[in-house]
């Protein structure tokens, strides 16, 4: 195929994918009420499933503190066309969130054919743990960093007489960047696999820069969550139990590496 032809195959799989998103965006503009009334809104709500899931846990341990009865704000709209203009963005953040396996396929569908057999066969699996991986992000995000964040930011006060009443575009827009955050950094391990395929990271390098992986990890929790110890903690401890598990995929990729390049050795003797 020559560059144009190229180009042109590359329109129709972003027109595609971007389709793929349009029809999701749409459907979650119709179904305001599910959007923003349970979805959106949800972790600002008392009887989230979070909320819920922690009282039950206060029950058990026998701790009032870990039941949130109260999350005291409000949710307020200062411009006049800031309801509808969340209603569109959030519309658009959940379509991306739904369309998004598809969306990668369709990407990798072009890629895919530029690879050679060997290449292709090192990404058997890609779409599949990609979007995995992303929806485990986007669930972590959802259902235990934002509801989390919210409840601290709502009871987070300098002085009592400052009352807590959140404008719609922060509130979506904390929400969202948590959520995606998340499901971005989820990839570290299928990053790991493909720098380790390629060369580039080694398990050996991965545990000497242990200690620095944990300065970074900290770093990028303080920046991805809002100013409060918790969220923070909450978001370093899965993304260090991903950064050891990608020093563990990193050590099997290495050791069926050197495997097979001993078995071609011994066959080329």
């Amino acid at each position: 195929m020559s560059f144009l032809e190229h180009l042109e195959e590359l329109r129709w799989h972003i027109i595609r994918a971007l389709g793929a998103i349009a029809v999701f965006a749409i459907a979650a503009f119709v179904a305001k009420d599910l959007v923003f009334g349970t979805i959106i809104l949800g972790p600002a709500k008392t009887d989230f499933w979070t909320f819920r899931m922690l009282c039950k846990a206060g029950e058990a341990l026998n701790s009032e503190t870990l039941c949130i009865d109260e999350l005291p704000f409000i949710i307020q709209s200062r411009k006049m066309t800031g309801q509808f203009t969340m209603h569109i963005t959030s519309s658009f953040f959940v379509g991306l969130i739904l369309a998004f396996p598809y969306a990668f396929w369709e990407m990798w569908r072009f890629i895919s054919p530029g690879l050679y057999i060997k290449e292709r066969k090192i990404a058997r699996g890609a779409t599949f743990f990609v979007s995995l991986l992303f929806m485990m992000g986007v669930a972590f995000g959802y259902f235990i960093i934002a509801p989390l964040s919210i409840n601290f930011l709502a009871n987070y006060q300098v002085d009592s007489s400052v009352l807590n009443e959140f404008d719609i575009v922060s509130y979506v827009s904390t929400v969202t960047m948590l959520v995606l955050a998340c499901a971005i950094l989820f990839q570290l391990p299928m990053a790991v696999y493909f720098f380790t395929k390629a060369g580039l990271v080694t398990p050996q390098l991965m545990r000497h820069y242990r200690r620095h992986a944990i300065v970074v990890i900290l770093v990028l929790a303080a920046l991805l969550t809002p100013p409060d110890p918790v969220s923070q903690i909450l978001i370093a401890i899965p993304l260090f139990t991903l950064y050891q598990i990608s020093i563990f995929i990193s050590a099997i990729v290495l050791k069926r590496k050197r495997k097979k390049e001993q078995r071609e050795a011994l066959e080329n003797v």
